[in-house]
């Protein structure tokens, strides 16, 4: 097992350099910044109807996990959207957020099977940078779809990383004018995402004088974990006011704590991805709130996407989904689901 993470690290860190080089005038991406971008909401005008596919096509997807509700449902958006466009999907996982060995090894199992495609969610933006340079030397194109980022991706679709803690937040400096401490659980080191998210909160919340973040430590994704280090962090500081987590399996296991801890009444907690027992858990009065990212749509988008780089399009690097922070006072408004919650987000955009 150690010679084959030492093979991972090795190979990923020549085939970043490589990719890189081969790269030439197209920088790393930051999926945040990148200025070659386009809203969702904006493919259709630009770039008129999507190019109909040739009989047959096949696209692989491969996510971090199937164990959480979010990597699910972006695969039932690709689904959605490849049947209404008469593509066939292959769409796979590891068997956790950490088997980064075992995604790369299912991803260059989908490119050896001739799929004319890939859509990849990275458990780290670089474990399966070896499979992007050899598909980009095929012919065939990768889509880089939320939430960890390849250095090296020429498309990629997903949201603003950075805005979830943002809007988080936000909400601190609206709700709690007062300020005091607050904390966060990050997510696994070392991916954007969770970088950019901590990174947005902290900033953000900082910047008044009034709040301080007294820890940021990862949880690495696992509810479990976020528990026990959110229990940690209340008896540390009986003071606190808020968590922020990277995500909302953990988020659910923060909140456990502050109940267990007794602190309902006076920490909020926040979460990211929007899945359904946050939802649930909203509605029950126990989560603060969540920043929901739209999986089954940003599925649909991605899938999208890559019908359109088929059919020669020339998109921008980056097509930016959305995301909204949903608390009590609109989790019924983004209850919906299908064309009718891609009406509400359509209207979201053009406001």
């Amino acid at each position: 097992m150690k010679f084959a993470v030492k093979t991972l690290v090795a190979s990923c860190a020549l085939a970043l350099t490589m990719g890189l080089a081969h790269a030439q005038d197209l920088a790393p991406l930051n999926s945040d910044t990148e200025k070659d971008r386009i809203d969702w909401s904006q493919l259709q005008s630009k770039f008129g109807d999507v190019p109909a596919a040739a009989q047959g096509t096949q696209i692989g997807g491969v996510s971090k996990t199937l164990t959480n509700e979010y990597w699910r449902t972006l695969g039932e958006g690709y689904q959605n959207y490849a049947k209404a466009h008469g593509v066939v999907v292959t769409y796979q996982a590891a068997q956790s957020e950490g088997d980064q060995l075992g995604q790369l090894s299912i991803t260059e199992n989908l490119l050896s099977q001739g799929f004319k495609a890939l859509l990849l969610s990275p458990q780290t933006d670089s474990n399966l940078q070896p499979v992007v340079e050899n598909a980009e030397s095929n012919g065939v194109p990768v889509i880089n779809v939320n939430d960890a980022v390849i250095p090296s991706a020429k498309h990629y679709v997903g949201n603003v990383q950075r805005d979830n803690g943002v809007k988080v937040a936000e909400w601190f400096l609206k709700n709690r004018p007062q300020g005091g401490k607050v904390a966060v659980i990050e997510g696994q080191a070392g991916v954007y995402a969770a970088g950019q998210r901590t990174k947005g909160f902290s900033e953000t919340i900082s910047k008044d004088g009034k709040f301080k973040v007294v820890a940021s430590v990862p949880g690495n994704w696992d509810r479990q974990l976020a528990y026990d280090t959110a229990a940690t962090i209340l008896q540390q500081n009986p003071d606190l006011v808020g968590f922020y987590a990277n995500n909302d399996g953990m988020a659910l296991g923060v909140i456990e704590a502050v109940k267990a801890a007794g602190a309902k009444d006076k920490v909020v907690v926040f979460g990211t991805d929007g899945i359904t027992d946050a939802y649930a858990s909203i509605k029950a009065g126990d989560l603060t709130g969540t920043v929901d990212s739209f999986p089954e749509l940003t599925g649909e988008v991605a899938m999208e996407t890559a019908l359109r780089l088929l059919g020669k399009q020339a998109l921008p690097r980056v097509v930016a989904t959305p995301q909204a922070l949903i608390t009590k006072d609109n989790v019924d408004t983004f209850s919906t689901k299908g064309d009718a919650l891609r009406q509400v987000l359509l209207k979201q955009a053009n406001q």
